[in-house]
């Protein structure tokens, strides 16, 4: 499973005005209802149950909220770059510029994991974190993106 399979180019957010945590889901909820056909609202609730249960910060300034949505027949990601960090977890963790949104349909069982498993492969390359951080438009943030995932294949 690649990262290309999973985010299209109109997926990326390159600049998002977002100041908190609710601001970023909200704008990642509706860019995902646009593209999956779901209701906003229900990406938004399912992505705040799961940050419910423990922040989805996973470090070096990067979040990967993620849900399973009832109704969804394929695995979606989206991304938002932060023109300003924010802080997402706990105070004390690194404010987060990065943010990876994940869907899952329902029942998608290991294709979840498997998902979840490459965004991570993809976010330990200190490089792509640096070219992720110095992308300014959509294309170039796929293009990162995309390449990042040829070089590292699974």
């Amino acid at each position: 499973m690649n990262l290309s399979d999973l985010i299209a180019r109109d997926a990326i957010i390159p600049a998002s005005h977002a100041q908190n945590k609710k601001a970023v889901l909200l704008e990642l909820s509706e860019l995902a209802a646009r593209l999956t056909r779901i209701d906003a609202r229900q990406i938004f609730e399912a992505l705040q149950m799961r940050e419910r249960l423990g922040s989805t910060s996973v470090g070096r300034g990067i979040a990967v909220p993620h849900g399973r949505i009832a109704g969804l027949d394929h695995i979606t990601c989206a991304f938002a770059r932060l023109a300003e960090p924010i802080v997402f977890g706990d105070l004390g963790e690194q404010p987060v510029d990065l943010v990876f949104l994940l869907l899952t349909p329902e029942h998608a069982g290991a294709d979840h994991l498997k998902a979840l498993s490459r965004l991570s492969r993809l976010l330990r390359e200190p490089t792509t974190i640096e070219q992720l951080r110095g992308a300014h438009d959509r294309k170039a943030l796929f293009a990162i993106m995309s390449g990042a995932v040829a070089s590292h294949a699974a």
